[in-house]
């Protein structure tokens, strides 16, 4: 199965014509119905209808009710409530797919083929996107091959990187930022250690994005976080995650991008007691705080001065590695918008320039 991130899966989206379905395979929780919204409401302009299969008990909740025709004396089934103008193509999204009842996987066959529901057939330009939960923990339907066929399928497995830059370009609060920047296993993670109790009731409470979404959001407003908040936050995260977390904001230190960039001269003594591993983390999220144009225009000149400050310190401290990665991160395709901003600098660029070719030799 071909492995895709969230750049590549909007390429995707982008790409595939739309006579073409889409099935995406993954967890739960890892943002394939957001990046579809996002793609096609925000972009497309396109309505996106969701439908949880899973949960469906009738094909009428899909395809409508049955209905007598009192003129002709036949039956027929009646628009549901979100059938579409005509003229007017939508986007379908099946989501769980492989969780849905034998009788609404067959109405789906019709669609999937022919774009028709109980023969009524859906604006041309119309796209049908399915998504099924892959692994052992979730109950699944076995899906006929025939149906399977009628689908681009993908493996979507978005990395942490995808995730910090969509965290950074919506605000999420910093400090559940930085705790992922370093413990990138508790993105999507397992949880060995869950209460016994719990777990033979299947109740296993694990981190996913979703969830540290719920978690940012709660601490927003909160500067000083009592055991009751980690509490609350364990039955977002689970209770090993929480305890790292708590432990993190226990030991996060270090410079914000905006005191960085915007502030330096009042905040550039604390570098002195930083180590590589806090260089890295702060190289990343200023990339990351750079890319989602959190840099206010007016002040985007100081901030690049600022910038070179920073650099130019990292190697008068013989910081070279926390250079090496700061040039690795910019480069890639993922920070543009960031290279975007440092590209505006030709003191910048000749600084970079210069370390690259001095390791060179």
């Amino acid at each position: 199965m071909i492995r895709i991130d969230a750049r590549e899966l909007y390429l995707v989206l982008e790409l595939t014509p739309r006579s073409q379905n889409i099935l995406l395979v993954g967890k739960h929780g890892i943002g394939k119905s957001e990046i579809i919204s996002h793609f096609y409401r925000d972009r497309q302009n396109l309505p996106v209808i969701p439908f949880f299969l899973g949960q469906m008990s009738d094909p009428g909740d899909l395809i409508g009710l049955l209905h007598k025709d009192e003129k002709t004396g036949r039956s027929m089934f009646l628009p549901p409530y979100w059938w579409p103008e005509p003229d007017r193509p939508v986007v379908l999204f099946l989501d769980e797919l492989n969780r849905a009842r034998p009788e609404i996987l067959q109405a789906v066959q019709d669609l999937t083929l022919n774009k028709t529901l109980a023969g009524k057939a859906l604006p041309p330009g119309s796209i049908v996107i399915a998504a099924v939960n892959g692994g052992e923990e979730y109950q699944l339907t076995e899906l006929d091959p025939a149906l399977v066929s009628r689908f681009n399928v993908y493996e979507f497995a978005p990395t942490v990187e995808d995730w910090l830059l969509w965290a950074a370009d919506r605000d999420i609060d910093s400090r559940v930022l930085t705790f992922i920047q370093q413990h990138p296993e508790y993105l999507d993670g397992d949880n060995p250690d869950a209460d016994a109790a719990i777990a033979t009731a299947g109740l296993i409470k694990t981190p996913d994005r979703r969830a540290w979404v719920k978690v940012a959001d709660f601490v927003r407003d909160r500067t000083k976080l009592e055991d009751i908040h980690f509490k609350l936050i364990a039955g977002m995260v689970g209770s090993r995650a929480s305890i790292a977390f708590r432990q993190s904001l226990a030991t996060q230190r270090g410079l914000s991008p905006e005191q960085l960039l915007l502030q330096y001269s009042k905040h550039s003594k604390q570098l002195k007691d930083l180590e590589i591993q806090d260089f890295a983390s702060l190289n990343e999220r200023v990339l990351l705080w750079l890319n989602a144009g959190r840099c206010p225009e007016n002040k985007a000149e100081n901030a690049r001065k600022n910038l070179l400050k920073y650099l130019q310190y990292l190697a008068k401290a013989k910081q070279l590695e926390a250079i090496a990665h700061f040039s690795s991160l910019v480069q890639g395709p993922k920070f543009s918008d960031a290279m975007a901003f440092v590209a505006e600098s030709m003191e910048l660029i000749d600084f970079l320039s210069e370390y690259l070719e001095a390791i060179q030799i």
